[in-house]
């Protein structure tokens, strides 16, 4: 049975297969050019490549240790301070009033023992004016004692009498014997009474607050006229020459890390300067979590260039040489969540590899599984190749390729 078949409809179809015909023969339009690179051995020294943050050598928080009012502040967010520059003065009336009293009390002790520095000490505690006093009362009373017992022994004097001496010299032994206590209790005093004094001058010259190092302000916390207390911060204070570079790195690369080693660090900011900084730390363990350990150094920084908290990157060159298989970087394709390489053989036909990369070096990629030395990969219109796909190196890039692996 036949279908009548418009006109208008075969018209259509005549005009499209008109356009097609086109795309089908620039498809097939011949072997893809692409520029090739061999894959080469050279023996390189390994490096350790790692990304880490900028950290302050040294980091404080300046709190006040007495309590007080803020007569003055001296320095500001970004200023340098030097090792025992003022910060802060503390209103320091009371302080003076308190040591004062203390140093009374101090002198008024000295005296009782016949002292007459603070830094004087009882050499013989017999020579002290209340125990010569107390025995020479006591030879006084013992002289008596004998005169009188005399005068008994004659039947001249009376026995009430000695009686009295008798009791007398007793006290007097007694009395010696308790006013060497109080003299050795009283040079226990005196040692009181000096640190007494020395903590009343040490918190005198707390009322003024200094710098512990050189250092910049990274934040001013206090303003004159506040009232303060022991532990209210006041200042915090970093030193950032040298700075502190924190990096981890695998642990596979942990017999590569040594202390001593250089450190070729770049940050974001300054793009085209390099800073050289040197390993001093290395942490003694790796993070499970990461499967990672921290590296530290040390990087000058005279100009202040480097501010802590930026983002860095370091190469830390090793002793460590190896046979190293090489492939230009621009010829691993990232495809489907693998690398892949494009070999392409005599015939110029691709077969598409999956490869394991390891470091990179300049322009070249590390070749861990996957090519061999001496074979020919595509650097070029790679997202156009497949295995079975056919090509056709182009004579002045081949050149070009083959001088740049010379």
């Amino acid at each position: 049975m036949y279908r009548f078949v418009p006109a208008a409809l075969l018209l259509t179809s005549f005009t499209t297969c008109q356009k097609q015909a086109p795309q089908k023969a620039k498809q097939d339009s011949g072997p893809v050019a692409v520029s090739t690179a061999p894959v080469t051995t050279r023996q390189l020294a390994r490096s350790v490549d790692s990304v880490g943050t900028l950290f302050p050598f040294d980091e404080v928080i300046v709190s006040a240790e007495i309590e007080g009012r803020v007569d003055k502040v001296n320095f500001d967010l970004g200023d340098t301070v030097r090792q025992g520059d003022a910060l802060v003065n503390i209103s320091d009336e009371e302080q003076r009033y308190i040591l004062a009293q203390n140093e009374a009390q101090l002198r008024q002790s000295l005296e009782r023992l016949g002292l007459k520095a603070e830094n004087d000490k009882v050499k013989d505690i017999e020579e002290t004016p209340e125990v010569r006093r107390s025995r020479a009362d006591l030879m006084e009373a013992q002289k008596r004692f004998e005169r009188i017992r005399t005068l008994v022994d004659q039947k001249i004097g009376a026995q009430a009498d000695l009686d009295a001496a008798s009791t007398r010299y007793q006290a007097m032994l007694a009395a010696l014997d308790l006013t060497r206590n109080q003299t050795r209790n009283l040079i226990q005093e005196v040692e009181r009474f000096k640190a007494v004094v020395e903590l009343q001058r040490k918190k005198l010259r707390d009322t003024t607050v200094r710098a512990p190092f050189g250092a910049m302000v990274k934040e001013r916390q206090v303003t004159a006229g506040q009232y303060v207390r022991p532990n209210t911060p006041l200042f915090n204070l970093v030193k950032i020459n040298p700075v502190r570079l924190r990096l981890e790195v695998p642990e596979r690369m942990a017999p590569w890390t040594k202390v001593g080693q250089t450190a070729d660090v770049s940050v974001e900011a300054f793009e085209n300067r390099r800073f050289v900084g040197r390993v001093s730390r290395i942490a003694p363990t790796v993070d499970q979590t990461k499967r990672t350990f921290v590296v530290e150094a040390l990087i000058d920084n005279p100009d202040g260039a480097l501010k802590p908290g930026s983002y860095a990157r370091a190469r830390l060159a090793t002793q460590r040489v190896d046979q190293v298989l090489l492939a230009p970087a621009r010829a691993i394709n990232y495809v489907l969540g693998a690398n892949r390489a494009y070999v392409v053989d005599g015939s110029g036909t691709i077969e598409a590899r999956e490869v394991k990369t390891g470091d990179r070096y300049e322009q070249q990629l590390e070749i861990i599984s996957g090519l061999k030395e001496g074979e020919q990969v595509a650097t070029t219109q790679l997202n156009r190749l497949d295995t079975g796909v056919k090509v056709r190196p182009t004579r002045e890039q081949a050149s070009q390729a083959s001088q740049k692996s010379e």
